[in-house]
């Protein structure tokens, strides 16, 4: 049995060994790039100072049972120097995991029952040092049958360990001195890290009800509104079921608060990883350049409409272009009960109005009534936003307007004889009214500027007078001391 056990140890041992081994050749990044170089990651690894504690937790201190008797588990002790590598396991899973408000308590109470149990073992060690039995305050004799079964000795120990670190319980009161120091150590254990522990543990609970805190504050600060306004219970019910909707599916994240703290290149990478798909179903933009729908997927907004809502209508001013997500809308007549034709998800609409094609029978006005059915999730994509992006690709912007023109033909919504006609001269009076106040805003910022620097400048000017006034003093009394009386060169030379 012990040449079976001495075997098992010695296997243990190099199967810790080759870990170490490995866990050495392990790659590692610097400056971002992965280094493979055997040789670079054994020096890496010799030169930490975890490598010196993998070491000593290694060495074979089991072969010491042989001849100590297997009652010395203080012997494996330097199995302990691993520790570090839990804590390096824990920071790379909490940073990895996508519950790590779940992770972080798992760890919490991890460590509590570990301190305990390190507690309990302490406390056995002192029992046996001392002398089972001896008094009221160690570990009843082990002989007695009771207590001589290995679970009743580690269940009394980690009951005496839990009741004194938490002290929430009575326990026999110490004999010697040395228990007395050791129960004083325990207190203040338990009232510092236990205390710590529990409170990051109430802080973990709060920051993860920490949204919906958040949410049900505006949610309050809306009915206190609505109320204050006297604003009918059928609107009051809509809104609300608008923000239970939200909170429901999850919606209540605002996209741009979190990414912000992301690098642009990241964050186009997402939005593109996102929206892009959904972006190149519309018709105009399926053949455009890969930078500029990257421009325009960056300026997509996300909107949420109600049962009932209507997204557009006839007549209205095309200022924006919708793409459906999910949800259903209707194009409806102007009753909003008959409906032509249902839009599901991957839809678009409004492509055309924002173009502002010349020559287009309906101009940039709607030309239906379209509602949700039910709640709908959208994508807007502004005109604004889509000209500022076009400015930087002129060929796009020639492409998409014929492109504009080809569908209003198709459809007979292209008077060919305007679309044909020079620039439109209202076109050319709103660019120069936009060039005008563009003028105008950077003559104002210009003047502002010019003050800024005229008011610096000033107080320099004030400043350099103030230190003049000040060191003209020193300075005379300075050059009186240097001078010799009835002499002229002694000035002259020490000036």
């Amino acid at each position: 049995k012990q040449r079976r056990q001495k075997e098992k140890k010695t296997k243990t041992a190099t199967k810790e060994v080759l870990l170490y081994v490995v866990t050495g050749l392990i790659s590692y990044l610097e400056q971002g790039l992965l280094v493979k170089d055997k040789l670079k990651l054994i020096e890496k690894y010799k030169s930490n100072l975890q490598f010196k504690l993998d070491v000593l937790s290694v060495i074979p201190t089991d072969l010491l049972y042989i001849q100590l008797g297997w009652n010395y588990p203080e012997i494996r002790l330097n199995r302990l120097l691993r520790i570090s590598r839990m804590f390096e396991f824990f920071q790379r899973t909490e940073t990895r995991t996508n519950y790590p408000n779940i992770f972080r308590i798992s760890n919490l109470v991890m460590y509590i029952v570990i301190i305990i149990h390190w507690n309990a073992c302490v406390y056995y060690s002192i029992s046996k040092a001392i002398g089972f039995g001896n008094d009221t305050w160690v570990y009843p004799d082990v002989n007695d049958p009771e207590f001589g079964r290995l679970a009743r000795k580690y269940v009394y120990s980690l009951y005496w360990s839990t009741l004194t670190l938490t002290t929430i319980g009575e326990t026999p009161p110490p004999v010697l001195d040395s228990e007395y120091i050791f129960v004083v150590v325990d207190f203040l254990i338990g009232v510092l890290i236990f205390a710590t522990i529990v409170g990051n543990i109430g802080s973990m609970i709060s920051n993860m009800n920490a949204a919906r805190a958040e949410f049900q504050a505006r949610v309050d600060a809306i009915k206190q509104y609505m109320n204050f306004r006297n604003v009918s219970k059928d609107m009051e019910k809509r809104v609300i079921k608008w923000f239970d909707y939200l909170w429901t599916n999850k919606k209540t994240v605002d996209e741009k608060e979190v990414l912000r703290y992301l690098p642009d290149k990241l964050r186009a990478e997402i939005a593109i990883n996102v929206h892009l798909d959904t972006l190149k179903k519309v018709r105009i933009f399926a053949d455009c350049e890969a930078g500029l729908l990257v421009e325009l997927v960056l300026k997509l907004q996300p909107q949420v409409y109600s049962p009932g809502d209507y997204i557009c209508k006839k007549g209205d001013i095309g200022r924006e272009m919708y793409i459906i997500k999910e949800g259903k809308l209707a194009v409806v007549a102007d009753d909003g009960i008959t409906q032509f034709v249902v839009l599901s998800d991957g839809s678009y609409f409004g492509e055309i109005s924002i173009l502002n094609i010349k020559g287009s029978k309906a101009g940039n006005r709607r030309t239906a009534n379209i509602k949700s059915i039910g709640y709908s999730d959208l994508f807007c994509l502004s005109k604004d936003d889509l000209m500022e992006a076009l400015t930087e690709y002129p060929d796009a912007k020639t492409m998409l307007e014929e492109k504009g023109r080809q569908i209003l033909m198709k459809d007979g919504l292209l008077d060919v004889n305007i679309a044909n006609a020079g620039s439109d001269p209202k076109d050319l009076e709103e660019k120069v009214t936009k060039m005008e106040g563009s003028v105008d805003l950077l003559q104002t910022r210009f003047a502002r500027i010019l003050a800024e620097y005229e008011s610096m400048q000033q107080k320099l000017k004030q400043r350099l007078a103030k230190v003049e006034k000040f060191l003209k003093p020193l300075i005379d009394t300075e050059f009186s001391s240097l001078e010799e009386p009835g002499g002229e060169s002694g000035p002259t030379e020490s000036t």
